[in-house]
């Protein structure tokens, strides 16, 4: 006999682990290095702007998809209409593709924290330090299995007394230290520049790029087209309002990327003396330049120990929510108790985690598409899947289930303000979107254009 159902204990729960979720990496370093290469300012604006529509849009509709189904992704889509059962398998391999790979990164992070707690500051912030840790055969190992440990616990406890409960924690630390480092970051020398940089927009750097890599960063720093929004909104309550709780959401999500930045770009270009190029993609400016930057600062020891102890709580909020969704999942589809599918899930993670790790020390010379194994997991699940999840999700609100059917949901405890907005952006804006960032980010990817 299946389990019931958890649920969150109330809106206050649902909020902080939905933010939690949003809040990851892609806010702490995806966001400030693409807000640094598509012209600071004007980025930020066309961020904002988007998730206020396009990003509220898409969010409204898979938290209603779940509370409606009252099932994660893989029996969703299926409950509301056979012929996109597909749909839910498809979005269920998100979730199981980059939780390996990022709990390998969460790996990274522990060690960095240690490294930079035990005093060992000066060491990470030298040339080749961080590659020789990664291409270690075995180190990155032991730090992966620690993170991902961390993370099958809170998600053993439970959505009330795991996930609900480690979010309440977290998330509220998270946003004082980020505030923190963001008032250190503004008072180094030249750190004014890189203010104005960031906030005050510049017209003339605007492409089309920018856009489509504004809205790229949305999938990433809000959790959409991965399974996870689908899976909370199984978990809401009934007397839960939804548009409230996506504004809650957002401001959470797109506060804390918007401090994230206050927090790098000043101090970079502070370090690089106004060298927007120094803030590197990717694992690059936090595992790379930030040390330097750290080093070079009064008291860095401190302000790094603090920037890697909120890099670890981000990062967390939202590996829990992947496991989750990965375990919501299998319960889901096979009916079996919440206990042995954390285990089994913990086992299938680390399985598919150890190619990640090894894939830059003793499998460095096996490559798919040219890509090493954790580059690859990324692409295939963040520049491909997603975009096409996204897409025939809105093919199936828009035009099969129609927009009607989730609108009643939303307005099942109030008003819902903003649904002609919501109908337009998911009928007729979001598929058209979504189209040029799968065929944007796969090109990307792929290296046939250089961004």
């Amino acid at each position: 006999m299946a389990e019931k159902r958890s649920s969150f204990s109330g809106k206050l729960g649902f909020v902080l682990a939905t933010a939690g979720s949003a809040v990851g990496l892609g806010n702490i370093w995806r966001f400030p290095y693409l807000a640094a290469q598509y012209g600071g300012g004007i980025f930020l604006l066309v961020y904002i702007i988007l998730a206020l529509t396009f990003g509220f849009a898409l969010m409204c509709a898979e938290i209603s998809i779940g509370r409606k189904t009252g099932l994660s992704a893989i029996g969703a889509y299926k409950k509301l209409d056979k012929r996109f059962s597909f749909l839910g398998l498809l979005t269920s391999l998100v979730p199981i593709i980059i939780l390996p790979y990022y709990s390998v990164i969460g790996g990274w992070i522990i060690k960095y924290l240690v490294q930079f707690v035990s005093g060992g500051m000066a060491q990470a912030a030298t040339d080749g330090f961080f590659d020789n840790f990664i291409s270690s055969p075995t180190e990155p190992i032991g730090w992966f299995l620690l993170y991902l440990g961390a993370t099958a616990v809170v998600v053993l406890l439970g959505v009330e007394k795991g996930v609900e409960k480690v979010s309440k924690i977290m998330m509220p630390i998270l946003v004082v230290l980020t505030v923190f480092i963001a008032v250190y970051s503004l008072f180094m020398p030249g750190a004014v520049d890189g203010l104005i940089y960031y906030i005050k927009p510049d017209f003339s750097k605007f492409s089309i790029t920018t856009v489509l890599a504004a809205m790229g960063q949305l999938f990433y720093s809000m959790s959409l087209a991965m399974g996870i929004m689908i899976t909370y909104g199984s978990y809401m309550k009934k007397d839960v309002g939804i548009e409230g709780s996506v504004k809650q959401i957002e401001l959470f999500d797109t506060g804390i990327a918007f401090f994230a930045g206050l927090m790098v770009i000043p101090a970079v270009f502070s370090f690089s003396g106004g060298d927007e190029s120094a803030l590197g993609k990717g694992p690059g400016l936090m595992f790379v330049t930030l040390p330097k930057v750290f080093e070079s600062m009064t008291g860095g020891g401190i302000v790094g120990a603090v920037f890697f102890i909120l890099v670890l709580f981000a990062a967390l909020t939202s590996s829990i929510s992947l496991m989750e969704t990965v375990v919501s999942i299998f319960i889901d589809k096979f009916h079996w108790k919440r206990k042995p599918t954390c285990i089994f899930v913990f086992v299938l993670c680390i399985a598919l985690g150890l190619l990640s790790c090894l894939g830059y020390g003793t499998l460095a010379e096996v490559k798919i598409i040219g890509l090493q194994f954790l580059d690859f997991f990324d692409f295939i699940s963040n520049s491909v899947i997603m975009p096409i999840v996204a897409l025939a999700t809105c093919i199936l609100v828009g035009y099969i289930i129609k927009p009607k059917a989730l609108i009643e949901e939303i307005e099942s405890n109030g008003k819902f303000k903003r649904k002609t907005l919501f109908t337009v952006i998911i009928k007729y804006v979001a598929p058209i979107c979504i189209v040029a960032i799968l065929i944007f980010s796969v090109l990307e990817g792929l290296g046939v254009i250089k961004v």
